[in-house]
Order: C-alpha cells, then sequence, then structure tokens
C-alpha cells in the first residue's frame, strides 16, 4: 500500500480533509495529513489567505518540507487547493516522489524550478466552473503537467464548487467527491503494484 502526504486547504485541516484522508486509509493506505495552520481553521477563504499571509509562505513551506522528512523512501505526495502549492513542490524535488495527486489547484511546473518529471505519475481533480481553478491558471497548467507525464491524468467534475470533495463545506458535493475517491484509490494501486 502506498504512503500518502496529503496537504490541506486554504481553510485548514478540516474535519472534511481527515475524512477524504480516511478515506484513503480504508483502503489500506497510510495517509499522513499534517497541519500546516497549527490547529487553526477558517470560515472563508479570505480569512484563511490572511492567515497564510502573515505566517508567510516561507514558514508554511518549511512546514510542509519538515512533514516530508521521516517519511518513507516513496511517497505519494497530494494537496487539496493551496495544499498543491507543497505537494507539487515536493513532488517535483524529492527523490522519494512516486507519485502526486492534486485537487483544485495546480501550478506550472517551471515555478518549482523544472519541467514535470515525465516518468511521475500525476492525477488531477477539479470542478469544471470553479473559478479558483478552471478560469485562472491551474487548469492550463493542469493540462501541461498531465499531457507531460507518461501516466497522467487531468478530471474535472459538473459544479463550480472550490471545496466539492469536502464534507464539511456547505459546496460539497458527495457524486463527485465518490468518483474522484475511486479513481484516486485506482491511481494509488497502480503505482503499488
Amino acid at each position: 500500500m502506498a504512503d500518502v502526504l496529503l496537504f490541506h486547504h486554504v481553510l485548514g485541516r478540516t474535519e472534511g480533509i481527515l475524512h477524504l484522508a480516511e478515506q484513503l486509509q480504508q483502503a489500506g493506505h497510510a495517509v499522513h495529513t499534517p497541519d500546516l495552520f497549527e490547529g487553526r481553521t477558517f470560515e472563508t477563504i479570505d480569512e484563511g489567505f490572511a492567515y497564510v499571509k502573515e505566517t508567510g509562505y516561507d514558514t508554511l513551506t518549511e512546514r510542509a518540507g519538515q512533514a516530508a522528512d521521516g517519511l518513507p523512501e516513496a511517497v505519494v505526495y497530494a494537496g487539496y487547493s493551496l495544499g498543491v502549492m507543497a505537494a507539487q513542490q515536493l513532488a517535483q524535488t524529492k527523490s522519494n516522489a512516486r507519485g502526486a495527486l492534486f485537487i483544485a489547484s495546480c501550478a506550472p511546473a517551471e515555478e518549482f524550478g523544472s519541467p514535470w518529471p515525465a516518468e511521475l505519475p500525476v492525477q488531477v481533480h477539479g470542478t469544471k466552473g470553479d473559478h479558483f481553478f478552471a478560469d485562472e491558471e491551474d487548469l492550463e497548467a493542469a493540462q501541461e503537467i498531465t499531457e507531460a507525464s507518461d501516466s497522467g491524468e487531468l478530471f474535472l467534475y459538473p459544479g463550480d464548487q472550490h471545496f466539492f470533495a469536502d464534507n464539511s463545506q456547505p459546496g460539497y458535493d458527495a457524486d463527485a467527491t465518490a468518483q474522484m475517491v475511486e479513481r484516486m484509490l485506482s491511481f494509488l494501486k497502480r503505482i503499488d503494484e
């Protein structure tokens, strides 16, 4: 089974993030969910970004790196929204990366110093109408890295909710999340073979 390091979104390590991790754990995977916000959760994206600005991206990046230290030799780096930035950086720069799972965000690979490694499997999920994902450069970046990977997949779900896969948020979509989790589990199974 795979070791997965799952970084939370801008609202913090919500119950919905833990529930998502639990769904992967029930299939036998070891899922680590570090809290980059040190116990804080937020009601709105603006509040979350205010905390990020106050804390600093460098500090959050350092916390993410510390969370990755001491993990097994093979890790799947995963992130949701803001957490994708930490996951993507580690996936592209750590030699122990076995794969990457991104939800509702993606950055151009060059932002982390190099093109996407062709041998690194990646799967990206988002909703078609999410303006944070589909209307910004994230979708274009997701298309580029999934095409650059020998095993890249991009899945778009109906709807416009950014937090569609977090069952503690009002925009939660149970059907899209179930389909996403099924695809993630298939991805992890392929990596584990």
